[in-house]
């Protein structure tokens, strides 16, 4: 794993300037950067269990309900009572509804398809790319917090969880020297941006009214996150970072910009790593802030479910 090709040794993405790790981890690969979260960094990760507090990543699977508008709208429950107990059921459960995984199923790169190259019909005949392969192998390792909002805010700086600001490589290797943070190959990454902070601490008006503004082009939802350039896309890869996720609503900060680039199709299609979205961070980063201590032992379990596009992040620092 340590003999990765760098970034600038990728091969292109057909005539594009576009650069695909599809081949690194071997033909037929399900696992993407996953594969980095070998036996050998789970044991070292399972050593950094201090006190054994489990702190909780998920926010209830009812939350955020009306942000997505008109696709991913709230689940139905269903609890049958009978003389013996009870049994539930729920309809219209969206996978991506509240804290998550996008699989390697979510997004392609444009024609030339998904992770590997591969096309609509082998996902559909042939299964490939399920988070069936993540949920088996789980997203076990070393954790990182980049608390961007916490960094920030002590520097009397503080973030606007309402507009646009892109996070580099740069920036983010200046929060982990704040946190005395190095990092490793192989971890996974956390981001905290502030912008959940602030959309939990809306009232039900408020939120309402964010309703259907979540769509990448201009006019839609604004909000802090992880730079959208290739030379972000490539800082990530020369760091073998094995997952990121943040606590906003896409990773990346919003809006798009075409010019720039979508990172969803550098990090998902081409390099094949997995993207988590509306993390619940806060009581982790009042947690790290308290005993200075940014690394943890992360376990997350998506669903079992094959052939699926995205899973509920079911994720713990455990410190």
């Amino acid at each position: 794993m340590d003999r990765l090709p760098c970034f600038a040794q990728l091969p292109f993405v057909g005539q594009t300037a576009e650069r695909h790790a599809w081949h690194v981890f071997g033909p037929g690969d399900q696992l993407g950067t996953v594969n980095l979260l070998t036996p050998e960094r789970v044991r070292r990760a399972a050593t950094l269990v201090r006190t054994g507090r489990v702190i909780n990543l998920s926010l209830p699977l009812n939350f955020p309900l009306t942000l997505y508008g008109g696709f991913r709208t709230g689940y139905r429950h269903h609890i049958e009572v009978t003389r013996a107990g009870r049994d539930d059921y729920v309809d219209n459960f969206a996978m991506q509804g509240s804290s998550q995984w996008d699989s390697l199923r979510h997004i392609r790169f444009r024609e030339f398809g998904y992770y590997g190259g591969r096309q609509d019909e082998d996902l559909d005949s042939k299964g490939e790319l399920g988070i069936e392969h993540w949920a088996r192998h789980g997203i076990i390792g070393r954790g990182v917090l980049l608390d961007a909002a916490g960094h920030l805010e002590r520097q009397g700086t503080p973030l606007d969880a309402t507009k646009k600001f892109s996070m580099d490589g740069a920036f983010l290797e200046q929060v982990a020297r704040a946190e005395r943070l190095t990092l490793e190959p192989g971890d996974i990454v956390l981001l905290r941006t502030g912008w959940l902070t602030w959309y939990k601490s809306l009232d039900d008006a408020g939120r309402e009214a964010l309703r259907g503004t979540l769509h990448p082009g201009e006019g839609g939802l604004a909000c802090p996150g992880l730079d959208a350039s290739q030379e972000t896309a490539a800082w990530v890869w020369d760091h073998q970072i094995a997952a990121m996720a943040a606590d906003n609503i896409a990773l990346e900060a919003l809006p798009v910009e075409a010019k720039v680039g979508f990172q969803h199709r550098r990090l998902i299609a081409l390099q094949g790593m997995p993207i988590g979205e509306v993390w619940d961070l806060d009581e982790l980063a009042q947690e790290c802030a308290r005993d200075g201590v940014y690394e943890f032992l992360l376990v997350s379990a998506p669903l079992y479910l094959p052939g699926g596009v995205g899973s509920p992040a079911n994720a713990y620092a455990i410190k």
